[in-house]
């Protein structure tokens, strides 16, 4: 009988991306708490440097608040050419190892190297060459993730940041998931950690208690899912063909809100990073779709369609606001909302501009 072969998983992430370039193209910025975007009344930070973080700076955070957090913080203008050019260069030193790539951001990449184009039979010693040629082609870190699935491999590339490589193999795995509280799995948002808190359920083992049918009851389809990646069961393969579709932005709201006036400002937080994707793309669609997730986890969503490509940043917004207003008495309270581009000029690699998600729920 043939021993099933134990795929070897690699999660690339750079670390702290974008504030990372700024830093290494600015020797003043270095050793400083930096964070790209988030200056404008309504700016929103998309990543913040090490040395903000200490202070609790975090992307997707509103600038005033990140001020407020660290009175010292210097905010740069987002370069996103330049940022795209080093996706491009990373992407390169990846395809030294394997062509089992799949993209989910500029900074973040799933490779297949089960068998890769060295020959090297241990996934953590390709993930040491992966980060040394990254650093020594970019003078930027990245971290790792091993493991024989991706959604481990994915929590592991965080467990050690920065530069840090960690490896979960498939006998450390169940104990490992026993241990890890909930709100650090990978899926699981501020919303469902809370959730999951309220249930009585801290850690990996806790959620083990609960059966299929009863994850799924309490969480609908995504129950399924946490039923599985408890127990280490992920069998998704890295998708090298990944095609995009639509381009979109979405957020999970720390508090339910209720009322148009209440959604307004937060919808035009999203608008300029959506507006900002579709130009760093490169790319706009013909349709624009708001999505609203209701406080009972109900997703509504809602269209309009232009003959043409709308690339005019008004016009969106014109749209944006039409859709929510005329679907305002459709739900007491949201919790999450989002919009997205499809109907593009060219579909294209899923990682080259991916959903952008400002905590990270389905």
């Amino acid at each position: 009988m043939n021993t099933p072969v134990i795929r070897k998983i690699l999660h690339i992430d750079m670390d702290a991306f974008y504030a990372s370039v700024e830093q290494r193209d600015n020797p003043e910025l270095r050793g400083k708490p930096i964070a790209v975007g988030g200056s404008s009344k309504r700016g929103v930070t998309t990543t913040a440097s090490y040395e903000a973080r200490v202070f609790g700076v975090r992307s997707a955070m509103p600038g005033y608040m990140a001020k407020q957090l660290c009175p010292d913080l210097i905010f740069v203008s987002p370069r996103f050419d330049v940022y795209r050019e080093v996706s491009y260069q990373i992407r390169e030193v990846f395809r030294e190892f394997t062509d089992v790539i799949e993209p989910l951001s500029l900074d973040e990449a799933f490779l297949d190297v089960t068998v890769n184009k060295k020959e090297i039979p241990y996934g953590m010693e390709v993930a040491q060459k992966i980060m040394d040629r990254v650093q020594a082609e970019t003078q930027l870190t990245c971290s790792a993730g091993v493991s024989y699935c991706k959604f481990l491999a994915k929590v592991a590339s965080g467990m050690k940041k920065p530069n840090g490589l960690t490896v979960i193999t498939p006998k450390r795995a169940e104990a490992f998931l026993e241990k890890l509280p909930v709100k650090d799995f990978f899926g699981v948002g501020k919303v469902t950690a809370k959730k999951m808190h309220n249930m009585g359920i801290q850690t990996g083992a806790d959620l083990k208690r609960f059966s299929r049918l009863e994850l799924l009851k309490f969480f609908g389809k995504r129950g399924d899912f946490y039923y599985n990646i408890v127990r280490g069961i992920d069998n998704r393969p890295v998708d090298a063909h990944r095609i995009r579709k639509s381009l979109g932005v979405e957020r999970t709201l720390e508090n339910n809100l209720g009322t148009v006036e209440e959604i307004t400002p937060i919808l035009f937080h999203i608008i300029d990073t959506f507006c900002e994707r579709l130009e760093k793309a490169d790319n706009y669609g013909r349709t624009i779709t708001l999505k609203l997730k209701t406080a009972n986890f109900q997703t509504l969503t809602r269209s309009h369609s232009k003959s043409y490509f709308i690339r005019n940043k008004k016009e969106i917004t014109d749209i944006a606001f039409l859709l929510l207003r005329e679907n305002a008495t459709a739900f007491d309270k949201i919790r999450l909302i989002g919009l997205t581009a499809s109907n593009l000029e060219r579909e294209q690699d899923a990682g080259a501009d991916g959903q952008l998600s400002f905590d990270w729920e389905e």
